[in-house]
């Protein structure tokens, strides 16, 4: 037997492993990823070696990963029976950094500065110093798959260097033993083990044995064809990646190979957890490199609005670092997220169209979030709108319409979507702004959420459409839209706007004639640069105790209304009802637009309309 071989660690080595083991990870208990993903590696290697050699050491050995614990002696053993090493490989693959040039790293290193640490060490190899975070010594037992290997120890305590020598008896693979620091005790108990192994190599490709017991029992389903996976195979999936009791609404499962090699496994709930008052819910699509978790809740791999997507994204092309915790190339990242995003956008508008049925029933649940991101995902804006569904002048109650089939049925000539933004149907159709539109044929979107203002105002346009809301002082519909009868005339109609603008105060920015009214005698119309009523609303909310600007509108008289003319006509013989009257004809138009702040005037002018009627009727 020959004697131990003793190597020494140059300088800079030591530089860099103090970087590894004290500046590189967050967290020490990436040591088992590490670890457990290069015997996973070193069995696939074993596992095509076998197809291809015919006299392979110890051939009769399972290709698996054991782990063992044991508090008494406060160490933890990795081992596995995969292609193990020579003693040149232990040189080459356990000096990696040396190997790799560390001379070049320091100097790249220096160069730098301290903030590049991370993204300078991924490029080396050298996840197995992660060892030495949580260890003051290691030992890795080996043999190789070569029948004429030798049986062999490589030992180190991380910092002086390492031998290697023999050790009869090994069988094939690699064994690790760590001898674990005083603080780091919690490593050699099970459950402790247990959990960081659920947690990121739960889907490692071969099995996973903890003090005998298997943990792995789950597949990697995401790497499968659709064909090979049931239904059922599916949900338990979900369930068991979501912590889910529902069964989801959709699923999209595909792979691909440009513009990057993925593997994606994505579920839409049919539960909204928002909409219990949980919370704002935290990301929920892994992300993972050849079945190795990289992050469980990777916040900007998706869009933040698909926060309630639920699933794995599978590449083999990112480029990480030696801790696995972030990602070298961040606009791979983004690339590979745009990628999924849009590919789950398409999915939808299609199951959209093949089943409207179901896509209402799920959307009717998680509308808050498309709308969301139509306010925030500039990259995806038109992809989003074509999944909105509102309700509209055309539909009954309950039903609805896309944007797409709003712009399929404009009249001709028509180069405006119109759409009204109200807390119910029945406050549009019961207010004065839709009439017009409705003789006119043109199908007007009702639009019940305060998120929708945000909506129309971020989206702006679709297919070319120009959004324009109906109470837009833009807006001209022609030919007068009024009501039949008697109108008053020009200069009658002048007259009583300068009266009325004079008597209502600075709050009205002119009175004109109406060419939208039909049964409503007035209506107000926010000019641009006014807050709406939905803005007032969420401004009203964000700050209660503030006091908002006052309204400017334009009025808006329908000349021909029995109110209208009449006041015209009270003007002149009792000035003060005539006053209490087109004061209340103005409140009525605020309230019908959702802009009257201060409902409590409403009150003591009615009562004052009252007795002033009461009084002349039993004069």
């Amino acid at each position: 037997m020959s004697s131990p071989q003793t190597h020494e660690f140059q300088a800079e080595v030591k530089q860099v492993l103090d970087i590894v083991i004290h500046s590189l990870y967050t967290d020490r208990e990436i040591f088992v990823r590490e670890l457990v993903s290069n015997a996973a590696d070193a069995l696939e290697k074993m596992r095509l070696t076998q197809l291809t050699e015919k006299e392979i050491f110890d051939s009769n050995l399972d290709l698996d990963i054991q782990i063992t614990t044991d508090e008494t002696a406060g160490t933890i053993t990795i081992a596995d029976h995969g292609i193990g090493m020579t003693r040149d490989e232990l040189v080459e693959n356990l000096g990696t950094i040396a190997h790799s040039g560390s001379k070049g790293f320091a100097a790249a290193l220096k160069e730098a500065g301290k903030a590049k640490e991370a993204q300078l060490i991924g490029q080396f190899g050298v996840g197995f110093y992660s060892a030495f975070m949580v260890a003051d010594e290691v030992k890795v037992y080996t043999h190789s798959w070569r029948p004429d290997a030798e049986h062999l120890c490589w030992t180190s305590d991380g910092a002086t260097g390492y031998t290697i020598e023999e050790a009869p008896g090994q069988r094939r693979g690699v064994r690790i033993v760590l001898k674990l620091k005083e603080d780091a005790k919690e490593f050699a108990q099970k459950h402790r083990i247990e959990g960081i192994l659920k947690r990121y190599s739960n889907f490692v490709g071969f099995p996973i044995l903890l003090n005998g017991e298997r943990l792995n029992t789950v597949e990697a389903i995401w790497l499968k064809s659709k064909d090979e996976v049931t239904d059922e195979q599916y949900n338990e999936f979900y369930k068991f990646t979501s912590h889910a009791f529902d069964t989801p609404a959709y699923r999209l499962h595909f792979q691909a190979d440009a513009p990057l090699v993925i593997n994606a496994l994505l579920f839409l709930p049919d539960t909204n957890m928002e909409a219990f008052g949980m919370g704002q819910t935290e990301p929920g699509v892994a992300l993972y490199c050849k079945k190795v978790l990289i992050d469980a809740q990777p916040p900007k791999l998706l869009p933040e609005w698909m926060r309630f997507v639920r699933g794995v994204i599978d590449s083999e092309d990112l480029p990480l670092n030696i801790s696995r915790e972030s990602m070298q190339d961040s606009a791979l990242v983004r690339k590979l997220g745009s990628v999924v995003s849009k590919r789950l956008l398409k999915f939808l508008d299609k199951e959209a169209q093949d089943d409207a049925t179901k896509y209402q029933a799920f959307y009717t649940k998680f509308s808050r979030f498309f709308k969301e991101g139509v306010a925030t995902d500039f990259d995806n804006r038109e992809a989003i709108a074509k999944l909105l569904r509102f309700e509209s002048s055309m539909t009954a109650k309950g039903e609805v319409v896309s944007l797409a089939e709003y712009v399929g049925r404009m009249k001709e000539g028509q180069d405006k979507i119109y759409y009204q933004v109200a807390p119910s149907r029945t406050a549009i159709e019961e207010g004065p702004y839709v009439d017009a539109f409705k003789s006119k044929g043109y199908e007007v979107l009702y639009l019940f959420e305060t998120i929708d203002e945000y909506v129309v105002s971020s989206l702006r346009e679709f297919d070319g459409k120009t959004l324009i809301a109906v109470n837009s002082d833009q807006i001209d519909l022609g030919d007068d839209a009024t009501t039949e009868g008697e109108s008053l005339s020009d200069d009658q109609i002048t007259a009583l706007g300068s009266w009325m603008k004079e008597k209502l105060g600075d709050a009205v920015e002119s009175v004109r004639a109406s060419k939208r009214l039909g049964n409503s005698p007035a209506l107000v119309l926010t000019p641009d640069g006014e807050m709406t009523a939905q803005m007032r609303q969420m401004m009203r909310a964000m700050s209660k105790e503030d006091e908002l600007p006052p309204t400017k509108v334009i009025v808006e008289v329908n000349p021909r209304h029995p109110i209208i003319r009449q006041l015209n006509e009270l003007r002149d013989k009792d000035a003060d009802s005539a006053a209490l009257i087109s004061e209340q004809v103005f409140d009525n138009a605020l309230l019908s637009a959702g802009l009257l702040d201060h409902p409590e005037r409403m009150i003591r002018r009615t009562q004052q309309i009252m007795e002033n009627l009461l009084s002349k009727s039993l004069s």
